[in-house]
């Protein structure tokens, strides 16, 4: 029997959420709780989300049965959306002051990482990529598109690096994110923030797509989504039949999974790298995993996506990330 855990606590712009794991990286206790969005809205200030998440974590906590809470040996929290200097979003300062206080009455060892960092090892730990080699991170998200080149923590000086790894961005978008384009379309449809899931469902409950939507071009990694977002907010103003909506939906996941193929060959080819992990909410569409592991782009590299729910916002990753901390 186990007799060692840590705990996990994310506060995202979406999403709380907390879990539990023990010394073999097994998950225990596994929370999390969307925070509410208004009709039509597509987002949250940052003030609401951080009130919400102050409300919505004892929540959380209290699932986490009591002979297993006496038995943490630390508590480990998300405080910054990514880890280089000056990274700052408010909704962290939720988890971390919430973690710095039970870390604190509890007497263990406490500590923070960034989002991001939790992101690519929520996924790296469930498919086995080995955490002291260099491989390709894509993390496709509601706020962030990037393509990141992901190496073991080795050299003393470094300008971005987070505790494990040093990650530098090698691809991605140079304006919104992949989440943003999609979460605005499922918005402008009529349905709910966040639209991800919906409109994944959408996509794949129709055999043919629309033709309204110009390609998204890649060079050397990089790619503008700001054109095809003002092209889809113009398509549905100007009033798109109600019976095309799904395939319009399709259309718009087949542009974006394109245009992600052709970043990852180009990043691929100029690092030398042929892991790619694949995290972040985006990277939990069904669509696009079959777009991608079907895609004769990509031939010759090694796709790796996870469990769906460790590619959306989950504390699994930072779990295991304290884990490494305390326990490595």
């Amino acid at each position: 029997m186990n007799n060692r855990y840590v705990l996990g606590i994310d506060t995202s712009n979406y999403k709380t959420s907390i879990a539990v794991i023990d010394e073999e990286y097994n998950v225990i206790c596994d929370e999390r709780s969307f925070l509410k969005v208004k009709k039509g809205e597509r987002g949250l200030r940052q003030s609401d989300a951080f009130f919400q998440h102050v409300q919505k974590l004892p929540e959380l906590i209290e699932h986490i049965p009591v002979d297993l809470a006496d038995r943490l040996e630390g508590v480990f929290w998300s405080k910054r959306p990514r880890p280089v200097e000056g990274s700052y979003m408010p909704v962290f300062t939720a988890g971390e002051s919430v973690g710095r206080a039970l870390s604190s009455v509890s007497g263990v060892l406490g500590a923070g990482f960034s989002h991001q960092e939790g992101h690519i090892e929520a996924i790296r730990h469930d498919v086995g990529i080995d955490p002291h080699s260099e491989f390709l991170a894509c993390h496709f998200s509601g706020g962030t598109t990037e393509i990141l080149r992901v190496c073991p923590r080795i050299r003393n000086v470094v300008h971005n690096t987070g505790i494990f790894y040093d990650i530098d961005i090698a691809g991605g978008s140079k304006d919104i994110a992949l989440g943003q384009v999609i979460d605005r379309a499922g918005v402008a449809l009529g349905l709910d923030f966040p639209a991800g899931e919906q409109m994944d469902k959408m996509a794949l409950h129709v055999d043919i797509g629309t033709d309204y939507l110009t390609d998204i071009k890649a060079i050397s990694g990089f790619f503008n989504l700001s054109g095809i977002d003002t092209q889809i907010k113009r398509t549905i103003e100007s009033g798109l039949p109600e019976d095309k909506e799904g395939a319009f939906a399709r259309e718009i996941m087949m542009k974006i999974s394109s245009a992600v193929c052709s970043a990852i060959v180009q990043s691929a080819s100029i690092t030398g790298l042929n892991t790619i992990l694949m995290a972040g909410g985006v990277s939990s569409s069904r669509f696009m995993r079959n777009y991608i592991t079907r895609s004769d782009k990509l031939s010759g590299l090694t796709i790796c996506f996870g469990k769906d729910h460790l590619s959306q916002d989950n504390a699994v990753g930072t779990a295991v990330l304290g884990g490494r901390y305390l326990w490595d």
